[in-house]
């Protein structure tokens, strides 16, 4: 008992000096948001087969014990990409009989108030997100995701929730990047409109139509620039442009980019955005309070705003949770653990970097017997994992590609070929002048260093997953050249 009461006291208050009171003349909200969990819903590494410390079962436990104490002044959302990452989504969305989605009964379970449509919840495809939008006890929001037929929002574009006297209005937005990333079934019938845009049309409606004392935005988008070039949009990471551009927003959470963040920015009209991204996988929640005081005229307004980003890693798993979805999870497990296959040696992710590699050698292997062509080009989809020699089992595939990828065929010529070379072989190598400069391109200072306690994965100075090879040619990388001549 001593220890859940320690566990409860680290999850009721989020953080010092927030407080859920309300008086006659003040009243608080505090709106807190998940983003980018990529199902983290249960404190187990279904991949690893071991236990983890943050996951949905902490957040449902911090969630309820705040309710038990405050009541309604506590709003839950969640930012998108909740549908892939793990062999839990692998199995809940195309494997599990059941009358309704695990992640639709996670969610309604933990009370949520809304949650925006990602990317990555697309990419599960639209028997999946079309099921849950029926199945969720709360609006799914898109409001520049459009239905092509009709021009009108797929998913809900915004929600008015009522807590106390405040109408607090969320908009959701997502990434216009879709159909960039992935194949028209997947998103066919959808338009994905411009974010700016979107925001701009929906903020003036809703101030037109619904009285709004709060508006917030809920957009799975990163924080990107304030001022992008005009040859930049439509913005992948919008969230920084549209709080200084689009006046009316007074909180914004960010998503998609997987960062931690606080910041406040000043709208082209001189008001203040508060801006808070909660990172990914469960591990945080970000957490704004809203303080409305009474006016002279018995009306209220907002007058502060202030966030928090709150770990939950020394919050406990809820126990409530784990006995709702004990079969889940052994479902689950046992579907991870089923044998496909003997692997013949280790394979270690990091070695694609420098050259040749099992990793990236599988993969190859699977990509050009399955499609018959000529040549394959591949990308190692994690930085640092290892798979052991012995029994392939399914869950060693989420370690190889974490999300439901998928293969593309297409005609080039030998010039194109060799262009996406040289442009891939750009971003992943340095220019060696002397066996002691580095191999690959880093982030370094203006000393040529790089910054300390940066993770090892951010030290590449672009992202390890664009680093394509091909296998059915042989050729050879020289370092020493420069970019395009390599």
């Amino acid at each position: 008992m001593k220890s859940l009461r320690f566990y409860f006291l680290a999850g009721v208050f989020f953080l010092a000096g927030f407080s859920f009171q309300t008086t006659a003349r003040e009243i608080k909200i505090q709106i807190a948001v998940t983003s980018d969990v990529h199902a983290r819903i249960f404190p187990y590494d279904f991949i690893n087969d071991r236990p983890t410390q943050t996951s949905m079962a902490s957040v449902h436990y911090l969630m309820e014990s705040a309710r038990t104490r405050y009541g309604e002044n506590l709003i839950l959302l969640d930012n998108g990409d909740m549908l892939q990452g793990t062999p839990a989504a692998y199995y809940a969305n195309f494997v599990q009989d059941s009358k309704k989605n695990l992640f639709s009964r996670v969610m309604n379970l933990m009370k949520y108030d809304a949650a925006t449509v990602g990317n990555h919840d697309i990419e599960a495809g639209p028997a999946v997100y079309n099921r849950l939008k029926e199945e969720f006890d709360f609006p799914y929001l898109g409001a520049n995701v459009l239905d092509e037929a009709s021009g009108k929002p797929h998913f809900q574009p915004y929600i008015v929730i009522k807590r106390q006297r405040m109408n607090i209005v969320v908009l959701g937005l997502t990434t216009p990047s879709v159909p960039n990333w992935l194949p028209p079934h997947l998103w066919e019938g959808l338009l994905f409109q411009d974010m700016a845009e979107a925001a701009a049309h929906w903020v003036s409606h809703i101030r037109e139509h619904e009285a709004p004392d709060a508006i917030i935005g809920l957009f799975h988008s990163g924080y990107g620039s304030i001022d992008p070039p005009l040859s930049a949009h439509p913005l992948e990471q919008a969230s920084a442009y549209i709080a200084r551009t689009v006046p009316g927003f007074d909180v914004i959470f960010t998503g998609h980019d997987h960062r931690e963040r606080i910041e406040h920015i000043t709208n082209i009209e001189g008001g203040e955005v508060l801006v808070l991204g909660p990172g990914h996988f469960a591990e945080n929640l970000a957490v704004a309070e809203l303080v409305f005081e009474r006016t002279e005229s018995r009306e209220y307004e907002l007058t502060q705003s202030k966030g928090e980003v709150v770990s939950t890693r020394n919050v406990a798993p809820s126990q409530s949770f784990f006995r709702e979805f004990e079969k889940d999870v052994a479902e689950i497990i046992e579907f991870s653990r089923e044998p496909v296959g003997i692997l013949g040696i280790d394979m270690h992710s990091l070695d694609v970097l420098f050259g040749p590699a099992p990793f990236s050698d599988l993969v190859h292997k699977v990509q050009l017997e399955l499609t018959g062509a000529d040549v394959s080009f591949t990308a190692p989809l994690a930085f640092d994992e290892t798979i052991k020699a012995g029994t392939l089992l399914v869950r060693d595939f989420f370690r190889i590609y974490e999300y439901e990828n998928y293969l593309y065929t297409m005609e080039l010529s030998g010039q194109e070929v060799l262009d996406y070379l040289e442009f891939s072989y750009g971003l992943w190598l340095n220019e060696m002048q002397s066996e002691d400069d580095h191999l690959l391109s880093l982030r370094v200072n203006e000393q040529g260093e790089i910054p300390e306690g940066t993770q090892p994965r951010f030290r590449l100075r672009n992202a390890f997953y664009n680093f394509d090879s091909a296998a059915g040619i042989r050729y050879v990388v020289d370092v020493s050249r420069p970019v395009g001549d390599r």
